[in-house]
C-alpha cells in the first residue's frame, strides 16, 4: 500500500508544470518580465509624449501662420480674406490682440489706413488698439520712427543692389528691397492717415428709454460724418443734472456689435440725464444728449401698485398637487399596492398574460376606434417599428363619447408624462360609476403607459393640436418629439422620412386614405408645426392682435404658422418695459371719448411710444388683411401689459366687442392671408405655458 502511495505521489509531481527551480530563480524571472514590460510602457509613453509635443508644435506653427496671414490681409486691405480668417479661427487662436514686431495690432493698421469695413469687422470680433499708444504724441512718434527706419532700410538695400554685380545674392536683395519699399509706402500712408484724421462727430439717434424700476437704457447710432477716422469705442455718462455736474457715473463701450447700454442700480422716481460721445485715434468727440433728455426709472405696475398676475401661481399649484398626492396615498385605489406581496402569484400570472396580449404590441393596422401614435424625429429621420410602421397603440375600440373634451383632457395629461402611473391609480377607484368619460380617460392612461413601456421612455412629447380622422371611423391622437441626442429606444429603429412615405404610398388606397395615410401625407407640416411651437420671441415690446372664432364645442384663436404659440403680432421696440408715464398716457387715451387721440408733447417718452404704436398698428393691420380705415373702432387693451418672463411683453389690440369672437355662420369679410391657422384656445394656452 505504501509503495502504491509513493507511485501516485511521483505521478502527481510529474503532471505539474515545470516551475522555477528556486525562490531566487522565481524572483529573477519576475524582474526580467517586469523589466521588459517597463521598457515597453516607457517607450510607449515617450513616443506618445513626443507625438503630442510634435502636434503641439505643428499647431502653434499653424496658428502663427494664421496670425501672419491676418496681418498680411489687413495690410493688403483684403476684406474677404480678413472675414474668412475671423470666421475660421477664434480671437485667441489668431492672437488678435498681440502686437507684431513693429508694436502694431491688426486694428491699428486698419484704422490708420482708414479702412472702415475691415476695422468694423475686427472690432466686432473683439479687436483692440495697441496699448503702446497712450497719447497722440506717442502714436505720432511711433509712426515717424517706423517711416524713418523703413526709409533707411530702403536706402541701404538700394545702394547694395546698385553696387553689387548680378548674382543670386543680388536677386535676393532685390526681393528684400521691393518688400521694404512696399512697407515704406504702407507706413507713410498710415502716418498720413493719422495726421489728417480728426476727432469724431457726436453719435446720432441717441435714444433714452426706461428699462425697469431701477434702470434706463440708451441706444445710439454711429456718427454721420464718415470723413473722420474709424470710431473704436463710446462713452456713456449720466447725471441727475442737465449740466452733468456732478457726474454720477460713466461707462466705456468697446464691444461695438450692439450699440446700446443699460444703466442699472438707479433710484426709482428720480430723473436721470444721459449723453454719449465717440472715440477714435485722435481722441474723444463732443457728447450728444439723449432724446428725451431725461428718463425716470419706473414700471407700469407702479401706476396702481398691481402685483404680477402669475406671482406664486406655480408654487401654489405644486403645493396643491402635493396635497392631492398625500390624500391619495391613503385612498382605496392604493390598497392593491400595499397588498402586493400577498397576491404575488396572481399578479405574476396577470403580467405574463399581458405579455402575450395583442394590446402589448404596436398595431400594424387600424380598425374602427381611438388610437395613440408617437412621432419621434431627428433631422430627416423618424422612429418606426420593426415592421416599418409608426408606433401606434389602441386606446378604445368602442369609442363613442365627445372627442373634443377627452382630447383636451389628454393634452393636459401631456404635461405630466412622469405621473401617469399615479394618475391611473387615482382614476381606477372611480370606474365603478361606469361613466363613459371616466372609462375613456382611464383607457387613455393605459395607452400612454403602454406606449411608454414599449418605447422605453416617459416623455412622449407635445400633443398635436387636433386629432387625425378618416372616413372609416379611426381617430389618431398624435404626439411629437424632436430627439437631439443619440438616444436609444426599445422595439423601434430610425428610417428616413421620405422612405417611409414612399413605402406607405405604395400600399395605401388614394380614394379612401386611412388616418395613418393622412398622417404620413401631412407629416412634414406637423413636424414644422412642432418645431415652430418651440421658437421664442426676441426680447422686446410687441403689439398682439386677439381674434377668436367659436364652434359648437370649442373656441379657437388666430395665430401665425411660424409662431403658433404666440398671437398674431408685430414688434413695437426692443425695450419690453412700459414706464409709469407711458402707462398713464395710455390710460388717458383709453378713457377719452374722442376717436382721434391728441398727440403728446414732443421730446417725451409718451410721444415716442405714440409714434411707435402708429407704425406698429399699420403694420399689424396689413399683416392680418384688415383695411386701415376699419381699424378706427379697434382699441388697446388697457387693463394690463402682458408680461412673459420679463424679456417679452405685449400690448393687445382688440376689434370691436361684437367682433372679437366670430360666431358659427357669421361672415368675416376680412380673412387673413396665408400663413395663419386657428388653434383651440386650450391648446394655445398650453403652448404658451411651454
Amino acid at each position: 500500500k505504501m509503495t502504491q502511495q509513493m507511485r501516485d505521489l511521483q505521478l502527481a509531481q510529474a503532471r505539474k508544470p515545470p516551475g522555477p527551480s528556486s525562490p531566487n530563480a522565481a524572483k529573477r524571472l519576475y524582474r526580467n518580465l517586469s523589466g521588459k514590460f517597463r521598457v515597453n510602457y516607457t517607450s510607449f509613453d515617450e513616443g506618445s509624449l513626443a507625438a503630442r509635443g510634435e502636434k503641439e508644435k505643428l499647431r502653434k506653427s499653424y496658428l502663427f501662420q494664421s496670425n501672419a496671414a491676418l496681418f498680411e490681409a489687413v495690410e493688403l486691405q483684403d476684406l474677404d480674406r480678413v472675414q474668412e480668417l475671423l470666421k475660421q479661427y477664434s480671437p485667441e487662436e489668431l492672437d488678435l490682440n498681440t502686437p507684431n514686431s513693429e508694436g502694431l495690432l491688426p486694428l491699428d493698421i486698419a484704422i490708420m489706413t482708414n479702412n472702415a469695413p475691415i476695422a468694423k469687422a475686427l472690432l466686432q470680433a473683439g479687436a483692440k488698439e495697441s496699448p503702446h499708444f497712450v497719447s497722440l504724441e506717442s502714436r505720432s512718434l511711433h509712426l515717424s520712427t517706423l517711416v524713418r527706419e523703413a526709409e533707411q532700410r530702403v536706402n541701404e538695400l538700394t545702394a547694395q543692389v546698385v553696387n553689387e554685380a548680378p548674382n543670386a545674392d543680388c536677386s535676393e536683395k532685390e526681393k528684400q528691397l521691393r518688400a521694404w519699399e512696399w512697407r515704406y509706402r504702407l507706413y507713410k500712408r498710415m502716418k498720413a492717415g493719422f495726421e489728417h484724421a480728426r476727432v469724431p462727430d457726436a453719435p446720432t439717434n441717441v435714444h433714452l428709454s426706461v428699462a425697469s424700476s431701477s434702470s434706463v437704457q440708451v441706444t445710439f447710432w454711429e456718427p454721420l460724418n464718415v470723413n473722420s477716422a474709424v470710431v473704436t469705442k463710446y462713452k456713456v455718462e449720466w447725471s441727475c443734472s442737465s449740466t452733468f455736474s456732478p457726474l454720477l457715473g460713466e461707462a466705456v463701450i468697446d464691444k461695438l456689435k450692439n450699440l446700446h447700454f443699460t444703466i442699472r442700480g438707479l433710484v426709482s422716481g428720480t430723473a436721470y440725464y444721459v449723453r454719449v460721445s465717440a472715440y477714435n485715434m485722435k481722441g474723444w468727440g463732443p457728447p450728444q444728449a439723449s432724446m428725451p433728455p431725461s428718463a425716470i426709472p419706473s414700471n407700469w405696475r407702479e401706476y396702481d401698485g398691481r402685483a404680477p398676475r402669475r406671482r406664486g401661481q406655480a408654487e401654489a399649484l405644486d403645493h396643491l398637487l402635493g396635497q392631492v398626492k398625500t390624500v391619495h396615498q391613503h385612498c382605496v385605489c392604493h390598497e392593491p399596492c400595499k397588498n402586493q406581496p400577498q397576491s404575488r402569484k396572481h399578479s405574476v400570472s396577470k403580467s405574463l398574460k399581458h405579455l402575450f396580449h395583442p394590446g402589448s404590441k404596436f398595431l400594424k393596422t387600424l380598425k374602427r376606434g381611438l388610437y395613440l401614435t408617437a412621432i419621434f424625429y431627428k433631422d430627416d429621420n423618424i422612429l418606426v417599428t420593426h415592421e416599418d410602421q409608426i408606433p401606434v397603440v389602441e386606446i378604445d375600440d368602442t369609442y363613442s363619447c365627445l372627442l373634443m373634451q377627452d382630447f383636451l383632457w389628454f393634452t393636459k395629461v401631456s404635461c405630466m408624462w412622469d405621473e401617469i402611473l399615479w394618475l391611473r391609480q387615482c382614476v381606477t377607484v372611480s370606474q365603478s360609476s361606469c361613466s363613459c368619460i371616466l372609462q375613456t380617460r382611464f383607457k387613455m392612461l393605459l395607452a400612454i403607459s403602454q406606449m411608454q413601456g414599449l418605447l422605453g421612455i416617459q416623455d412622449l412629447g407635445q400633443v398635436f393640436f387636433e386629432p387625425v380622422k378618416d372616413k372609416q371611423g379611426n381617430i389618431l391622437i398624435v404626439t411629437l418629439k424632436e430627439v437631439k441626442t443619440n438616444q436609444t429606444f426599445e422595439s423601434v429603429r430610425w428610417v428616413p422620412i421620405c422612405k417611409l412615405q414612399t413605402s406607405r404610398k405604395s400600399v395605401s388606397s388614394p380614394e379612401e386614405p386611412t388616418a395613418l395615410d393622412t398622417l404620413l401625407i401631412s407629416l412634414q407640416d406637423k413636424l414644422a408645426y412642432h418645431q415652430h411651437s418651440s421658437h421664442a420671441l426676441s426680447p422686446g415690446l410687441y403689439l398682439g392682435y386677439l381674434k377668436l372664432c367659436s364652434a359648437v364645442d370649442q373656441i379657437r384663436v388666430l395665430v401665425p404658422e411660424q409662431l403658433p404659440n404666440i398671437l398674431c403680432h408685430v414688434k413695437i421696440r426692443s425695450n419690453p418695459n412700459i414706464s409709469r408715464e407711458e402707462w398713464e398716457w395710455l390710460q388717458k387715451m383709453a378713457s377719452m371719448e374722442e376717436r382721434v387721440p391728441a398727440e403728446p408733447e414732443a421730446d417725451t417718452s409718451q410721444n415716442h411710444l405714440f409714434q411707435e404704436l402708429q407704425v406698429a398698428i399699420k403694420e399689424l393691420m396689413t399683416l392680418v388683411n384688415i383695411p386701415l380705415q376699419e381699424a378706427k373702432d379697434f382699441r388697446l387693451y388697457s387693463q394690463e401689459v402682458l408680461d412673459f418672463g420679463g424679456q417679452v411683453s405685449f400690448l393687445l389690440l382688440l376689434p370691436p366687442s361684437d367682433d372679437v369672437c366670430t360666431a358659427p355662420g357669421q361672415n368675416n369679410p376680412y380673412t387673413p392671408r396665408s400663413g395663419f391657422l386657428t388653434l383651440p384656445l386650450q391648446i394655445f394656452e398650453l403652448g404658451e405655458e411651454r
